[in-house]
């Protein structure tokens, strides 16, 4: 069989292009932009830093330490909770050094190397900031860098992140889960403070950079179960005397309708984006719980989502969310990982020897590819934090969408200008949105 030549050099792209795939993949790149991207996730004006820190949370009830088969302790043993978080930040303009994060696996033994544009210890920029303050909060188990695609992506564009490693919650602490229960949305409030703090400190790296008042929060899974309590959707009564919630109802300083969870939101916090929270398919949430919740709220998850479950979760969530400005970005056929984790390493696709599997479905799904679902994730996660903690109301452009990606229209004119009849997303290319769904609320109304 003999090849002409356009067939030899189409055969020649087609293997350079698999080959700088996976090489790409070999690297194990957090920063992968794919050509179909829609427009918004691509990286913006700044360089970017990145370093962790440490925190300390002093005197929290000590969950781990609590016997529920015992009497209540006259007085509940507590400790300083330790929350190394990773901070990414618009750094100083020709940054040399380091861009690799250490990261340990889903099996918490398996260390790998990740990489992406963020310059480790980088100098932050001067004479640009304060920036508004994007607090990051992983799912149980998970640690601080599992949304990393997105943190250093949305750094770039003008913003601060500290993503949380939850203590009790990460691969290599997991523990009780009543302690997640507790501890996730006061991790999230304590982090504000000390975010607060450390802009006024001038010994800070920090110092000056950081614009508190316009902060959101950003939560997968039980992160997410995090960021709808401190958006102000309280638990239900019943889940506070739950088996598996912390005992001597210790939760109930989130219940709904509490003087503790009354409180809420913090008025510093003006948004919050929410993949896959967990919490509406256990009997955590419920309607009037969701009424709570009193800031805008971007959703994002899988129509097939087996862990926090769509219609009687994620999905209940949002349309329950009344009194707000809320969205919803759907996967269709996408499961739990929709979105949030970065690309599954080359290292997770081999056995774990702890776990006995593989640790690559932690981080895969069965259906969607993740490169494309962070993109689609990085520019719908840019479009709202711009339009509600920057007010950029061009942003709306990017939101104001038909339900339906598959019935979108693309049409253009002789010049490339888009006809009357064009009805495709904004942002995307012809034939790229594909299998989603984006739907918009504002405030009081309610889904069809």
């Amino acid at each position: 069989m003999r090849t002409s030549n356009t067939t030899a050099a189409a055969l020649s792209t087609a293997v350079l292009c698999a080959s700088w795939i996976t090489t790409v993949q070999a690297q194990n790149r957090i920063d992968i932009q794919r050509p179909d991207a829609p427009s918004l996730a691509a990286y913006g004006e700044f360089e970017i830093g990145t370093r962790p820190i440490t925190l300390i949370n002093p005197d929290q009830i000590d969950i781990l330490a609590l016997d529920p088969s015992t009497e209540p302790p006259a007085e509940l043993p507590t400790y300083d909770r330790p929350l190394p978080v990773q901070m990414w930040y618009p750094a100083f303009p020709g940054a040399t050094g380091r861009k690799d994060l250490k990261v340990f696996l889903r099996d918490g033994t398996t260390e790998v190397e990740m990489l992406g544009q963020a310059t480790k210890w980088a100098a932050p920029v001067v004479n640009a900031g304060p920036f508004p303050l994007v607090i990051v909060s992983h799912g149980y188990p998970g640690n601080r860098f599992l949304l990393s695609h997105l943190a250093e992506n949305i750094a770039s564009k003008g913003y601060i992140v500290a993503s949380i490693d939850h203590t009790d919650s990460t691969y290599r602490t997991q523990a009780a889960f009543g302690s997640t229960l507790r501890n996730r949305s006061l991790d999230q409030l304590f982090v504000l403070d000390e975010m607060a703090r450390l802009n006024n400190d001038p010994a800070s790296f920090l110092n000056g950079l950081i614009d508190s008042d316009n902060t959101a929060i950003v939560g997968y899974s039980m992160g997410g179960y995090g960021a709808v309590i401190t958006a102000g959707g309280g638990v239900t009564a019943a889940s506070v005397d739950f088996g598996f919630s912390p005992p001597f109802g210790t939760l109930g300083i989130h219940e709904s309708g509490s003087d503790t969870h009354n409180a809420l939101p913090d008025p510093r916090i003006k948004t919050a984006i929410a993949f896959a929270p967990w919490g509406r398919n256990a009997g955590f949430f419920d309607a009037a719980g969701n009424a709570g919740i009193q800031i805008p709220m971007l959703f994002m998850a899988g129509s097939v989502d087996d862990v926090s479950l769509y219609e009687d979760g994620v999905r209940a969530i949002w349309e329950e969310a009344v009194n707000v400005d809320r969205a919803l970005v759907t996967f269709e056929n996408a499961n739990h990982n929709a979105a949030a984790p970065f690309p599954a390493p080359v290292e997770s696709f081999e056995v774990s020897e702890s776990l006995g599997r593989a640790t690559f479905g932690h981080y895969a799904d069965a259906v969607w590819d993740t490169v494309k679902m962070n993109n689609i994730a990085q520019h719908f996660s840019t479009a709202w934090l711009d339009r509600y903690l920057k007010e950029d109301v061009a942003k709306d452009e990017f939101l104001n969408l038909i339900t339906n990606s598959d019935d979108g229209v693309f049409s253009t004119n002789e010049d490339g200008s888009f006809a009357d009849d064009h009805t495709y997303w904004a942002g995307f290319e012809d034939r790229s949105a594909k299998g989603l769904m984006f739907e918009w609320l504002l405030d009081g109304e309610s889904a069809q």
